[in-house]
């Protein structure tokens, strides 16, 4: 006999929302849907879900409520405000928040959660729309271990190997330090190719030359390809990965952590914002190095560099 699955409610359909929600489909989940916009909704419908007019509706409806939002303000809005998820969630249920937030604001939102006698995973994500179509996201998971136990394969239809790294506000901890990492990434070898295309080096042969060897990572693999076609079509935008930052320096500031390369990048990335390019991937960090040096990282640019 099949193993009967809980009804799932998912909130946020944007750009990793969408392909999440259809691989919950795909996976057999009975989904209700709910977002600002109505033809995302529509375009789930389609697939299979059933339409929920409010948060509060999702809810109602589900076992396990999920939002995937842009940050923590529309998080409190969707979950605490007027027809939320508070409104409609019911004992014994579980709330999963899948946005990148501040810690903070995931155990304040867990408190209301739990008062109500229900349950909260904080789990952020981390890839690309393209591991969110795949299914293969990372994802970090706070809360108590047996709720991450009863969500483990709802969570394993939107990613690879979920892990549980502490109580909640862990998970977007967590989520902090890989945001860290990835914007540092993508600003290093940003500084490096730009010195290389000025040299005269093609940035194709260098990126050969060095993406198996102790430079490579994830983040040179994916991002330095589409960089040299100059196609900075957002899978991660530079304003989530602001906002990331943002959050990250706020918890170090209060627990007397110094960022000082963080910072740095902070600022490259309120620059960019200033110059409109707050709705490109965060590979465009490379704009601001390049546009110093006059020089682009451009596939078949070596002569025109030197």
């Amino acid at each position: 006999m099949s193993e009967k699955k809980e009804k799932v409610g998912f909130i946020g359909l944007g750009i990793m929302g969408k392909p999440m929600s259809k691989n919950l489909l795909k996976a057999g989940y009975p989904l209700a849907v709910f977002d600002i916009v109505p033809e995302s909704v529509n375009e789930l419908v389609a697939a299979g879900a059933r339409k929920a007019t409010s948060s509060r509706e999702a809810a109602v409806v589900s076992d396990v409520t999920i939002t995937m939002l842009p940050d923590s303000a529309q998080v409190e809005q969707a979950v605490l405000g007027g027809d939320g998820v508070l409104e409609g969630i019911r004992p014994g249920t579980v709330y999963i928040d899948m946005s990148s937030i501040n810690p903070l604001v995931s155990q304040r939102i867990c408190k209301r959660i739990e008062a109500k006698g229900a349950h909260m995973l904080d789990a952020p994500v981390s890839g690309s729309e393209l591991k969110a179509i795949d299914g293969s996201l990372a994802i970090m998971v706070g809360g108590k271990a047996e709720i991450f136990n009863r969500c483990r394969k709802i969570l394993e239809s939107m990613g690879k190997n979920p892990v549980l790294v502490g109580d909640i506000g862990a998970g977007n901890l967590t989520k902090l330090v890989n945001q860290i990492i990835v914007a540092l990434n993508i600003a290093a070898f940003s500084e490096a190719f730009v010195l290389g295309a000025k040299a005269g080096l093609d940035p194709e042969k260098v990126f050969e030359a060095i993406r198996n060897g102790a430079a490579g990572s994830v983040m040179l693999n994916q991002k330095i390809p589409s960089i040299m076609e100059r196609n900075f079509k957002p899978g991660f935008k530079i304003a989530l990965q602001r906002k990331d930052l943002k959050n990250a320096l706020e918890v170090a500031r209060d627990m007397d952590v110094p960022l000082p390369l963080t910072s740095l990048v902070q600022q490259e990335l309120i620059a960019l914002t200033n110059e409109g390019e707050e709705n490109n991937d965060h590979s465009a960090i490379c704009h601001f190095i390049e546009r110093l040096a006059k020089t682009e990282i451009r596939r078949g640019s070596a002569k025109q560099n030197q």
